[in-house]
């Protein structure tokens, strides 16, 4: 039951737009705007057909008898192309939608009675006319604005529109109306049935009805997923990109405590003395500093397959084969370090922070191994992160750097894992046991840079 108190709700109540940000009013305006366009851009296609049709089909008024349907044509067509132009240049208000609604239906109605008129036939003529039919076009344009009023302004004018139609055919003649209660004399004839036109006039109503409530309950959709849509794009930039794109296409809500464990390599880098620069340094240039360093390094490890897990300070935590984007992730965090420090030497003539400092040095910490990888938190606050000896590892033989005096060192799977994995990039360096600080035994690993 409250489901679908729910759903009637969502199709009926209209949207707090005023309630929305700034940022998702513009979202929903500019898609307004290019619904309006579309709208006014089918009108001018259906007067373009009017007239292809006009052009094309025999004339049988007199010579030299006045023509009012090419003047009639004209108007509709200069009208369009005009509120087209118009549209396209600024963002039309709603009084210009109700304006186009009314000349709509003047001049399609006007053109109805012009053919009358100019072919010589009994009023009753154009309640026979199949052009009816476009009523329902223009009524179904209006809701691409998914704004329901203005569907139901245009039904209500093509409505009462076709009951002035319908009191002009019967007053013109009073003398011989042609009204008639025969059904099979009003298909058969040009007599009028009364009730055939009241049908007319509730189709019309009723599709108006059904189509306003359809384009509320979509119009609703539209804000609630633009809001949506304009807020997981500004959370997704607190993700990773294929982070952001597992959360979303996940099929259930992701939970703290879900995790998996995979074989993986992580990657830690490190600017060299960073804690101590930015004593020296103001709050906006250390910022901007940091920024710079994202810049550089955070394309070079997605273009690979990493993943960012998060940054901590100048400290960043990325992996490979924890997302399933890299197949190779040993191989893939080699190419990644190995494109880093190559464009590490050109970050003072891409990055003007970095040109009024000296060289900023960084260290690269790489291992692989078995973590545990998943959602951790609790309550509203959930995050993404890995766990396992590789990621304390990476973390250490990265500050392990400095008693190297090295830029880049990983373990022995990690080399072995690439080796296997088709790496043969120019990083190679040589072999050391290292006795790491917080670790029993000796590491066997490999100084690549």
């Amino acid at each position: 039951m409250n489901t679908a108190i729910s759903i009637f709700d969502s199709f009926v109540k209209p949207p707090a737009l005023a309630d929305l940000p700034p940022r998702v009013q513009q979202a929903i305006s500019r898609r307004e705007w290019s619904n309006e366009l579309l709208a006014r851009f089918i009108q001018t296609m259906v007067i373009i057909m009017f007239c292809v049709i006009y052009a094309i089909s025999p004339k049988t008024s007199p010579d030299g008898a006045f023509s009012p349907v090419p003047w009639v044509l004209g108007t509709y067509l200069a009208l369009s192309v005009f509120g087209l132009a118009w549209g396209w240049l600024r963002e039309p208000s709603d009084w210009s939608a109700y304006v186009s609604i009314f000349f709509d239906f003047a001049l399609l109605y006007g053109l109805m009675v012009s053919f009358h008129i100019q072919y010589m036939q009994p009023a009753s003529f154009i309640l026979k006319a199949p052009a009816l039919l476009y009523v329902f076009i223009f009524i179904a344009i209006r809701a691409l604005r998914f704004k329901p009023r203005f569907v139901l302004t245009a039904g209500a004018v093509a409505a009462l529109g076709w009951g002035l139609v319908i009191y002009y055919v019967i007053e013109i003649d009073p003398g011989d109306n042609m009204l008639t209660r025969s059904y099979v004399e009003y298909l058969t004839s040009n007599s009028i049935l009364i009730g055939a036109e009241v049908d007319k006039i509730l189709s019309i109503l009723f599709v108006t009805a059904i189509l306003a409530l359809a384009v509320n309950g979509s119009g609703n959709l539209l804000v609630t997923a633009l809001a949506e849509q304009s807020a997981a794009a500004d959370l997704s930039r607190f993700f990773d990109n294929s982070v952001a794109k597992g959360i979303r296409n996940s099929a259930t809500p992701l939970k703290a405590g879900e995790g998996e464990k995979r074989r993986a390599t992580i990657m830690m880098i490190d600017i060299r003395g960073f804690t101590t620069l930015a004593q020296k340094l103001d709050a906006p240039t250390v910022m901007q500093l940091l920024s710079a360093y994202h810049r550089q390094v955070v394309p070079v490890v997605q273009s690979h397959g990493g993943v960012i897990d998060k940054f901590m300070g100048d400290g960043i935590l990325a992996t490979f084969g924890t997302e399933g984007t890299s197949k190779a992730p040993a191989a893939d965090a080699l190419r990644a370090c190995e494109e880093i420090l190559a464009d590490h030497a050109t970050w003072r003539e891409s990055e003007p922070v970095f040109a009024g400092m000296p060289q900023v040095a960084i260290g690269i910490g790489l291992a692989t191994g078995m973590i545990s990888h998943g959602a951790v938190g609790g309550g509203e606050r959930l995050e993404m992160t890995v766990i396992g000896t590789a990621v304390n590892l990476a973390a250490k033989l990265e500050k392990f750097n400095k008693v190297l005096k090295s830029a880049c060192i990983c373990d022995g799977p990690t080399w072995i894992d690439a080796q296997r994995q088709g790496y043969r990039g120019s990083l190679s360096g040589k072999e050391v046991q290292c006795q790491v600080d917080g670790l029993k035994k000796p590491v066997k690993a490999r100084v690549l840079a």
